[in-house]
């Protein structure tokens, strides 16, 4: 399946000269939404994975159907002061400025094999923060997964050799 046919572009959000890359017009389409989890699932087959790890908002849509689908638990990664338990966290840059992302600290056994899911790759930044706090908790980060790669942006450099895969890539 093409999956670029189902990703609306928006020029000019959320600032000028950005093209996001919109998923909810896939999100809306069962058929394309549930092969893009398919796809994905056939992309990682290979790999041992205990848990999958998504952060927000978007690797949720992505990561909890993909972890139910291979039998994997899930572990939502969220933005500082969003989770009620006990959490570790870590900072990483943005644009302008900084942000934090944070895990349960029971989200992840020590040994545990993980993979990463989400929407999109771009800068690196919130997946490379994202495999730190996954390596804090003791977990092996096996593998990221995304719907859409932006390899202009050079993310899979930030992502410490993890093996790396992408649906559609602009």
């Amino acid at each position: 399946m093409d999956f670029k046919q189902y990703i609306r572009v928006v020029p000019d959000f959320p600032q000028p000269g950005i093209r996001f890359k919109d998923i909810t017009t896939l999100l809306k389409d069962p058929v394309a939404y549930q092969a893009s989890i398919d796809a994905m699932k056939e992309l990682i087959k290979d790999k041992q994975i205990d848990i999958v790890a998504g952060p927000e908002a978007r690797g949720f849509v992505v990561g909890a159907p993909l972890a139910l689908s291979i039998g994997a638990g899930f572990a939502p990664i969220r933005k500082s002061g969003k989770l009620p338990g006990d959490t570790i966290e870590a900072a990483y840059d943005l644009e302008y400025g900084k942000d934090r992302l944070a895990m349960h600290k029971d989200a992840i056994q020590p040994g545990q094999k993980v993979l990463i899911a989400d929407d999109l790759l771009a800068t690196g930044g919130t997946i490379a923060t994202s495999i730190d706090l996954i390596r804090q908790l003791g977990g092996e980060v096996v593998g990221a997964v995304f719907l859409i790669e932006l390899s202009y942006l050079n993310g899979r450099e930030k992502l410490d050799g993890i093996d790396t895969f992408s649906l559609v890539t602009y």
